[in-house]
């Protein structure tokens, strides 16, 4: 064996100490006695699963409402229903330890079944009950490879292997069990800061007594509230000393201020917006370009517009402070537009005002009260072809993209006009023939 790699040699060494350990149970009659009690553990936990999974799915599942807490608790409970069999085999298992120690004076078979049935215990749960894809990754790549090095014994072993490891970062150095507990701990932690998160925005977004700005301004506050703390936390867990990242912090900042100055400016005008209420989610604005939708989201660098073909327009939230916008709804109130139309000049001009204001005030969706609000036709100008008219109306909502309610009201005013035998001019050219008039056809 000489000459082979360290690696080569220590696995080889383990596993002629395990050869050994097997060779031992084999010829002891106490380790023969202690897998009986391990079958008798077992056996003993599927007899009672049997029994207890009915009585269990009878207690926790409910026969009401299932959207209460209530509910809700014991439906999550019973999720984790699969893992009673390897946890009751885990418990029978350690009283058998308890005997076997008491009586032989050892259990190393026993409390080696008792590891197996915890392995087996961590592999339904990330491969069965965990849904989130995180945490299921978690499962699979952390928790289930910790629980197979546990159950062959050689968790302290790679723990000090992993401890000795140390790997030098400039004037600092971290070990790989530290790494990997700050991966561990920090994904954890920053898991729960999100669920946190969507569980508080989903609350916050409910009170619908609290302005749209001032329910999207709780939202943020209250996200960068908990990641805040999600830091702190892992931070205390890990045992760093923040002071340490002081000096670290500072340098980070300043090369944020120069490199991210246009983040920072819209990241201030979005709590702006939020704090004044100039614009928020719902409203439908018409930026300084010509670009105009509904906001139907505000995140904490821009604003997300969509346009009334379904596009979606990424707009800085620095852009609403320092351009014009115009927006053209505040909860629902009421907004003005306009139909444009000709009549022929032999039309009674003097009636066509009240013959339109008539038909599009019968529309359901033409405001008539207050007065101001009713419909009115007006003369605009004497056109080539004929007399211009337009019909100001207003309406409870946003006309977007003038398909929504322009097209109605023009169609009153055709069947108006045509009830009323009123003609709808079109262009007229009269052509002069200059010079000899070409001869005419035999």
């Amino acid at each position: 064996m000489e000459g082979q790699p360290e690696i080569v040699t220590q696995a080889l060494g383990y596993a002629q100490q395990g050869w050994g350990i097997a060779k031992e149970w084999l010829l002891s009659p106490a380790a023969w006695s202690q897998l009986a009690l391990l079958v008798v553990a077992y056996g003993a936990a599927v007899y009672a699963h049997r029994r207890l999974t009915p009585l269990i799915q009878r207690l926790l599942t409910p026969s009401g409402d299932k959207t209460t807490y209530l509910s809700r608790a014991r439906l999550f409970v019973l999720i984790f229903l699969p893992l009673t069999l390897p946890l009751l085999a885990y418990g029978f298992t350690a009283v058998g330890e308890q005997v076997t120690r008491s009586i032989f004076g050892s259990g190393a078979v026993i409390a080696f079944g008792k590891r197996i049935f915890l392995f087996l215990a961590a592999r339904i749960l990330a491969r069965e009950i965990i849904s989130d894809p995180f945490l299921k990754l978690l499962g699979k790549y952390v928790l289930v490879p910790l629980a197979a090095v546990y159950a062959l014994g050689f968790l302290d072993v790679v723990t000090q292997k992993l401890d000795e490891t140390v790997v030098p970062l400039g004037n600092m150095s971290f070990s790989l069990l530290f790494a990997l507990r700050f991966a561990v701990l920090g994904g954890v932690v920053f898991w729960l800061g999100r669920w946190s998160n969507d569980q508080t925005a989903a609350a916050i977004k409910q009170q619908e007594d609290m302005r749209p700005a001032t329910r999207e301004l709780a939202a943020k506050a209250a996200e960068i509230a908990i990641f805040g703390a999600a830091f702190l936390i892992l931070m205390n867990i890990m045992g760093v000393n923040l002071t340490s990242l002081a000096v670290l912090g500072g340098a980070i900042g300043v090369g944020l201020g120069f490199g991210l100055q246009q983040i920072a400016a819209n990241f201030i005008s979005g709590v702006i917006l939020l704090i004044e209420g100039q614009a928020t989610v719902g409203d439908y604005v018409e930026l300084d370009g010509g670009e105009a939708g509904t906001i139907v989201k505000m995140t904490a660098r821009a604003a997300i517009l969509e346009t009334f073909d379904g596009r979606w327009i990424v707009v800085p939230n620095e852009h609403f402070i320092t351009t014009r916008v115009v927006n053209y709804s505040d909860a629902g109130s009421a907004n003005r537009y306009e139909a444009p139309f000709s009549v022929s000049y032999d039309t009674d001009i003097e009636a066509v005002p009240g013959i339109i204001e008539a038909a599009v005030a019968k529309l359901d969706f033409v405001l008539t009260e207050p007065a101001e609000h009713a419909p009115d036709c007006e003369l605009r100008a004497f056109g080539d072809s004929g007399v211009d008219f337009a019909v100001e109306f207003w309406v409870n909502g946003i006309d977007d993209g003038k398909n929504k309610f322009t097209p109605k009201v023009m169609m009153a005013v055709w069947k108006a006009l045509k009830e009323n035998q009123i003609e709808i001019p079109y262009p007229h050219r009269v052509v002069e023939w200059k010079g000899a008039q070409p001869p005419a056809e035999a």
